[in-house]
């Protein structure tokens, strides 16, 4: 009995730097509006998530800032424009409640990730806080201490 093969990584960019720069409070997955310029780009890894973040507007949610570089061969008859506003669909219950936690002082929205779900586009978007510095450089000691510890168990 064969074994299926191993379907490729549905991740297709992270913004790892929202994850050091903000402490994550709750997480949504939100479809994102695309043109088939951007989907073809994206099945080819070209996106950053690096300067994003997510704007809420007339109770509606929005993408900006992530960077989707166009393909040569996919946009020679349109006129790609790389760090256009998307737009985020989301359930009106779950539109609510960010824009009720991101009222709060000191919390925003910003996108985490972008995967394949189901052959369609999701970002994972989530109400994040900001750290202190002091806070940053906690994170990263208990994260090199994990780290070690793995690292002695391992070799015994």
């Amino acid at each position: 009995m064969s074994k299926p093969p191993k379907a490729t990584s549905s991740n297709i960019a992270q913004n790892r730097r929202a994850r050091h720069e903000y402490f994550i409070e709750d997480k949504f997955e939100a479809g994102v509006v695309l043109l088939g310029w951007e989907v073809k780009s994206l099945r080819a890894g070209k996106a950053n998530l690096t300067d994003a973040y997510v704007l809420l507007k007339a109770s509606e949610a929005w993408l900006i800032g992530a960077h989707f570089t166009p393909l040569l061969q996919a946009s020679t008859h349109v006129i790609a424009d790389p760090t256009r506003t998307r737009k985020l669909l989301l359930n009106r219950r779950e539109l609510n409640r960010i824009i009720g936690d991101v009222q709060q002082k000191g919390h925003t929205c910003v996108p985490l990730s972008l995967y394949w779900s189901h052959g369609r586009v999701k970002c994972e978007i989530a109400v994040v806080k900001g750290k202190q510095l002091h806070d940053k450089r906690q994170t990263e000691k208990e994260r090199d201490w994990q780290r070690e510890k793995h690292r002695v168990l391992r070799n015994g």
